[in-house]
């Protein structure tokens, strides 16, 4: 597929009246688990592509320039508004944490297994875990509080069990910034670069938003502390991107992601009505696209050959069971913390640098850490915490239900069993 070679339609046939902006929720208790992590994941594209375009005008001086953007931003913020109602008022802001979590796990592991670049694919693998141990303590809350399981929820397609414990992702902002990557990128590794930024990004906005409306104390703290973390990620995901895209190159590689990630949806989607809105969206999308070379053509003469020289889209993105995949980065790379530009074993690390440092001001008392307390109090209900596992964790030192393990990752000690 190359939206290059498509016939785009006119921007203004694509604009929707408000009988069509609003479609029909999915049923939170019939839904495909990836039909639901599809939605959050496109929601987070459009968020992407609209603040791009809003970053972008705000640093143009070129009115006729401007409203161009504005055409195109007015048709992304249309997409972005139905793509959010997508999600059913009955399903609790918590549950749908789950499916957020579900989708950073499942996508970064299949985008991780995509990419030619081995920097990328680190930086994949390395937030991965997190993300993993974020969906545990999530889950846990959520049986904790309301007695729904998340098995239930992410399908039994997601295991449910510790990653790199959660007090282990805080570290010194420096470590948070990584090597960009270039021109020279292989197309899957420049869009890895895209969508794992906008998936992230939109995750951290939705737990910073809905921090403040969650009904009790240890959910409002679970989700400020995971919040803080998710802005390390966007940092991480953000300083791999291109830093020497024109304006205008970045619109074209924005309508080219939104291309590739919309058709990937409708070559992977289960609910013919949904496929039908992705179907919409990727011809929308389309004539953006075809707007966005032009604007490049127009101001900076040159082609959006030069920019994308290889547009045939790879292989559809498709959301799906890791399980595999997981338990292999887990058992390999579990005590790994970033440093500078690349991630090292948390034991080869000098006793002055900055991340122990940094731990011993915002985790000095491990019992106050909100993620750590959420499986104490669990376990302190049920006498071990919840999981749902295939067969034993990995690493042995996180295999253990009644006792939630705070050295994994984080202190200097030797190397858990199974890690090499």
């Amino acid at each position: 597929m190359n939206p290059f070679a498509e016939n785009p339609r006119k921007l203004e046939d694509t604009f929707l009246d408000w009988s069509r902006l609003y479609v029909q929720p999915y049923d939170k208790h019939s839904v495909d688990p990836y039909t639901r992590t599809r939605v959050i994941l496109m929601n987070g594209t459009e968020f992407e592509a609209n603040w791009f375009s809003h970053q972008f005008s705000r640093h143009c001086g070129d009115n006729e320039l401007r409203r161009q953007l504005a055409r195109i931003r007015r048709g992304e913020q249309q997409q972005q508004k139905l793509v959010s109602m997508l999600k059913p008022a009955d399903e609790t802001l918590l549950e749908h944490t789950i499916g957020y979590e579900q989708l950073a796990v499942d996508l970064t592991a299949a985008l991780a297994q995509m990419v030619g670049d081995e920097h990328v694919k680190k930086a994949l693998d390395f937030a991965l875990l997190e993300d993993f141990d974020h969906l545990y303590r999530y889950a846990d809350l959520l049986d904790m509080e309301t007695h729904v399981k998340a098995e239930d929820i992410v399908g039994r397609y997601t295991e449910i069990m510790p990653g790199r414990p959660t007090i282990a992702h805080h570290r010194h902002p420096f470590d948070s910034i990584k090597k960009p990557i270039g021109r020279e990128a292989d197309p899957m590794t420049k869009l890895a670069v895209g969508i794992i930024t906008a998936a992230e990004q939109q995750t951290m906005n939705y737990y910073m938003n809905v921090c403040g409306f969650y009904p009790t104390e240890l959910g409002r703290k679970l989700y400020q502390e995971i919040g803080m973390v998710e802005e390390q990620h966007v940092s991480q995901y953000g300083s791999l991107m291109d830093v020497r895209e024109s304006w205008l190159e970045g619109l074209l590689m924005h309508q080219y992601t939104e291309c590739y990630l919309y058709w990937s949806c409708v070559q992977t989607e289960t609910c013919p009505a949904i496929r039908e809105i992705w179907q919409q969206f990727f011809e929308q999308e389309i004539a953006h696209l075809h707007l966005a070379a032009q604007l490049l053509h127009e101001y900076e003469h040159r082609d959006w050959q030069e920019v994308i020289p290889r547009p045939e889209f790879p292989a559809p993105l498709a959301l799906r069971e890791n399980i595999a995949y997981v338990r292999g980065v887990l058992q390999n790379t579990v005590c790994d913390t970033a440093v500078r530009e690349s991630w090292e074993n948390v034991s080869a690390l000098k006793p002055d640098f900055e991340f122990f440092r940094y731990q011993d001001i915002v985790n000095k008392d491990a019992a106050a850490v909100p993620s750590h307390m959420v499986i104490e109090h669990y376990i302190a209900q049920n006498g071990q915490d919840y999981r749902w596992e295939t067969e034993k964790n990995p690493v042995r030192e996180l295999q253990d239900r009644r006792h939630d393990n705070t050295n994994v990752g984080r202190n200097p000690a030797p190397v858990p069993s199974g890690v090499r």
